[in-house]
Parts: C-alpha cells; sequence; structure tokens
C-alpha cells in the first residue's frame, strides 16, 4: 500500500514538472530564443504586404508595364511571409501564445519606427 502511494506521488511530481516545463520553461525559452529572429521577419512580412497590397491597387487603377513589374516583385517578395510563418508556427508548438507574439510584434514596430506618422502607416489599411 506505501509502495502505491509513494508512486502515486511520483507520478504526481513528475507530471507537475513536466506541466511546468511544458507550459512556463519551453515559451519561455522560445522567446528568448527566436524574439529578434521573429521581430525582423514579421517586420519584413508587414512591408512585403502592404507593398504588395500598393502594388496590386496601382495595376488595377494605373495599368502599365511598369506596375505589373512591380506587382511581380511585390509577388517575390511575398515568399519572405512564408519564413515568418514557419518561425511562427514554431514558437506556437513551443508554446508561446498570440497574444505574446502580438507583443513581440508590436515591439518591433516599434523599434523599427521613427516618428509617428510610420506608426499611422503600420497600423492603417490602404484601399
Amino acid at each position: 500500500m506505501k509502495k502505491m502511494l509513494l508512486l502515486a506521488n511520483l507520478i504526481a511530481v513528475l507530471s507537475c514538472i513536466g506541466l511546468g516545463i511544458k507550459f512556463l520553461i519551453m515559451p519561455a525559452i522560445a522567446q528568448t530564443v527566436f524574439k529578434s529572429e521573429y521581430q525582423a521577419l514579421m517586420f519584413k512580412c508587414d512591408n512585403v504586404m502592404r507593398d504588395h497590397l500598393i502594388a496590386k491597387n496601382r495595376v488595377i487603377y494605373q495599368k502599365s508595364k511598369t506596375s505589373l513589374k512591380q506587382l511581380r516583385a511585390a509577388e517575390i517578395g511575398l515568399i519572405s511571409c512564408h519564413d515568418y510563418d514557419r518561425l511562427r508556427k514554431r514558437m506556437k508548438i513551443w508554446g508561446v501564445t498570440d497574444t505574446e507574439l502580438s507583443y513581440i510584434g508590436l515591439e518591433a514596430i516599434e523599434k523599427n519606427t521613427k516618428d509617428i506618422m510610420k506608426y499611422v502607416e503600420t497600423h492603417q489599411f490602404k484601399y
């Protein structure tokens, strides 16, 4: 009976340690290891998506060979968003929450933006 109780306590302790590692330590490690790379990729992807939207609208409203070339170049640039998406998913697997990822992204915007109008442009949709 004592052996069963000891075994049950050991399993409970190991489970608590495992959960602590899964929900506390792994996300903290992921944020420490991947934060700067994530910020760089997020900022780059955000800019590429904005450039793509502008190029796409330019083709719609000012169709020319130049605007089509710019659209193709912007579409190729979207490949960089794939690296951002892969890293985001890797960090989520490690336990980093969407809220934490959003906060890291906002830090990247703050770090890479020099004046207030850039903040406005970053958060503004252009049609």
